[in-house]
């Protein structure tokens, strides 16, 4: 029977649809009916395990969690030790301020005449700058260039190594040879010696010491590595690469951004273009072949790199890289004036060391040089040697231009008439002077109380020499001229009459003069002396005319006018040069200046005459020809001239009244331009009022350098007797 009081239950829509908290609930419910089991899987038999697998198995599984254990133990003791390393490396290292200015040696700035910079020697500093103060080309062209990553690693870029090691492995290097994988942090903690300073007494000089610092083993590698991450820990990226900016070499002397820009730009560091800055980043991978005063070819190639670089990396745009690669960075006008050549090289060598070669200072120099001159004493030789020397010879030149006080005005030293750090022919080069020498001989005469209208037998002439024999001087022509007066032997450039004069004044007097007009040397004591077979310098010689030019008073060349500490006003030192003691009188001076005015308009110097001014000087030709000089002035300034060849080969078919006569007359055109004219210092001698008495036979040197040592009290009887050998 059924149960009448169970009634089905009513199928309703929210039955059907229970709400979702409904239906959540009774999900959770127990079942209230039990669920037909499904009947029991039958279980797999287990597989027994081979216990010789299981026991290799378990013991390398051990191995491995010891060998985990023992790694995961050692990388936190080294990580706790490298912690610990380059905890206390940061802390000894100094602000970042501290760190900028890295040289061993100062800097020496070279000013002309008018006070403007003409060369630079040393370690130039132009002052520091900071990631934030330069140009943000120049910041963008380094990272871009050096550490695209900069900003983004912590030192080290183990992707850097890792690639550079690669590299150096494809082309055949060892793996730490050749490219470096470097950061700009490694690269700067290469520049600051990993925190190692200069010690004279550890290292032999500044180069040794820099050469140590750039050894590439692998300990120094993992050195070099933990101070930079130290650096990370102490400064901000901006300080590193600060830091990095100021002391990294750029070329041409020049350390740091600021000195660089101003050494090839005459800009500061802030105003450098996309093109600039690029060429100065481009510098750090060479700086010294790369300097665009070295080679500005490749500079600009290397620059149009960096400029790609920068495009890549999104810090400049497809139109301003393809513009600056079309229009890349030059040299300004001034920085390629920056060289001085054998000028400044001169003032370095004649220089105290102290304050020049080894200055640990800032120092500035102002000098004598006129660049005007300076340029046109260059001029003059490049067209002489381009229009008048065959080509292929290896003749050499030098030319000095000074004032009558010795101040030098302009210098060149070679065929390179702006070449630096070269052999300088103007100040090192001992060379025989040759009748350039024989106005010393006249100048003793004059002194004196010779007259330039004095005569003498110019003759075949002999002498015997103790321990060499008989010696007859030959005048250049092989010919004789008689009875010539003193201004007809030197206009003539005559050896006998020189020999005889000479001879007759007493060679001692003559080497006095010499020496007191600043040939320094020894001075052979021969009758040939008077034919110029003993050396000096052409500064030597020229600095001795001036001697004749400013009335007879000695002078000392110099370049340097006063020596100061960069920043300062008071000098350390004044000139080292300039007017000395008195060697002749005016009087023998200025006849002296007549005599060798006749040379020029009327003598072997005619190729030197000048077209609107009065000019003095002489010609010089050494034996077989090996030297060619002439020497001479204007009222304004002294120019000496030699041409030979550095090995002693004669020269073909070249005198002192040749070529340079003709460079001398080249060079004193430009020099005098602008000049006004003014007339040398020369006085006429005054005829004599009597004949002169016959001329004697010669007679022994012995006797003669006795006579000659006395000066009587009748003037012309005296003369006549030293110059002809006259007894009592």
């Amino acid at each position: 029977m059924s149960d009448s009081r169970r009634r089905p239950g009513r199928l309703v829509a929210d039955r059907r649809y229970p709400k979702k908290g409904a239906a959540a609930a009774k999900s959770k419910a127990k079942p209230t009916k039990a669920r037909k089991k499904a009947p029991a899987r039958r279980k797999a038999p287990a597989r027994r395990r081979n216990p010789i697998a299981a026991f290799v198995l378990g013991f390398f599984g051990r191995i491995f969690s010891l060998i985990w254990r023992t790694v995961a133990f050692a990388t936190i003791v080294a990580v706790l030790i490298v912690a610990g390393i380059v905890f206390v490396m940061q802390s000894d290292m100094p602000p970042a301020s501290q760190m900028v200015d890295g040289r061993a040696k100062g800097s020496v700035t070279l000013l002309d005449n008018r006070g403007a910079i003409f060369a630079l020697r040393g370690d130039q500093f132009g002052g520091v700058v900071t990631a934030a103060s330069v140009s943000p080309h120049l910041k963008n062209a380094i990272v871009a260039t050096e550490d695209k990553r900069f900003y983004r690693h912590f030192g080290v870029s183990p992707r850097g190594i890792a690639g550079a090691i690669k590299i150096n492995l494809s082309e055949g290097r060892s793996a730490l040879s050749g490219h470096g994988g470097s950061t700009i942090t490694q690269q700067t903690a290469k520049l600051l010696c990993i925190g190692v300073p200069f010690d004279p007494t550890e290292w032999k000089n500044e180069a040794e010491y820099i050469e140590d610092c750039r050894r590439s083993s692998l300990a120094r590698k993992a050195k070099e590595a933990l101070y930079a991450i130290a650096m990370e820990v102490k400064y901000t990226k901006d300080e590193i690469l600060s830091i990095y900016m100021n002391r990294a070499y750029m070329g041409g002397g020049a350390y740091g951004a600021e000195a660089a820009s101003q050494r090839y730009f005459s800009k500061p560091a802030a105003a450098l273009d996309p093109a600039e800055a690029a060429m100065l980043a481009g510098l750090l991978t060479a700086p010294s072949s790369l300097a665009p005063t070295a080679n500005l070819k490749r500079s600009q190639d290397r620059a149009a790199t960096v400029l790609r670089l920068m495009n890549d990396q999104g810090y400049l745009s497809d139109k301003d890289t393809a513009y600056y690669q079309a229009h890349p960075a030059a040299l300004s006008d001034e920085a390629g004036n920056l060289r001085g050549g054998y000028f400044a090289d001169w003032v370095m060598q004649s220089g105290p060391e102290f304050f020049t070669k080894d200055t640990t200072e800032d120092v500035v120099i102002q000098t004598t040089l006129d660049q005007r001159i300076q340029r046109a004493t260059a001029d003059a030789v490049n067209q002489v040697f381009k229009e008048k020397v065959r080509e292929g010879s290896k003749a050499q030149v030098a030319v000095v231009v000074m004032d009558a006080e010795g101040a030098v005005r302009a210098m060149v030293g070679g065929r390179d008439t702006d070449a630096s750090g070269l052999f300088n022919r103007a100040s090192q080069a001992v060379r025989q002077t040759g009748s350039a020498f024989k106005p010393f001989v006249y100048a003793t005469a004059l002194e004196l109380g010779y007259s330039p209208l004095d005569t003498v037998l110019d003759e075949p002439y002999c002498l015997n020499i103790a321990g060499s024999g008989q010696w007859c001087p030959e005048n250049y022509t092989r010919q004789h001229y008689g009875r010539v007066t003193l201004t007809e032997a030197l206009k003539r450039s005559l050896n006998v009459p020189a020999v005889k004069v000479s001879e007759s004044v007493g060679r001692d007097l003559v080497i006095r003069v010499a020496h007191d007009f600043g040939i320094v040397r020894d001075l052979h004591d021969t009758p040939a002396m008077a034919l110029g077979t003993s050396e000096a310098t052409l500064i030597e010689m020229t600095g001795a005319y001036a001697g004749i030019l400013n009335g007879g008073s000695s002078v000392q060349p110099y370049g340097l006018k006063e020596l100061r500490l960069k920043g300062e006003s008071e000098p350390l030192m004044g000139s080292g040069g300039g007017i000395g003691e008195r060697v002749i009188q005016p009087d023998a001076a200025h006849q002296l200046i007549w005599m060798m005015e006749k040379v020029v308009t009327e003598g072997s110097g005619g190729r030197a005459r000048l077209p609107d001014r009065e000019a003095a000087g002489k010609t010089g030709t050494s034996q077989e020809a090996r030297d060619a000089w002439f020497i001479g002035f204007t009222a304004d300034y002294v120019t000496g001239v030699w041409m030979g060849y550095d090995d002693n080969t004669p020269l073909t078919g070249v005198t002192g009244g040749g070529l340079p006569a003709e460079l001398w007359h080249e060079v004193m055109v430009r020099v005098n331009e602008g000049v006004p004219v003014k007339p040398l210092p020369m006085q006429a001698p005054v005829a004599p009022q009597r004949a002169p008495e016959p001329e004697p036979e010669p007679v022994p040197q012995a006797q003669q350098r006795n006579g000659g040592a006395r000066v009587g009290d009748t003037l012309l009887d005296q003369v006549l007797r030293d110059i002809f050998g006259g007894g009592n």
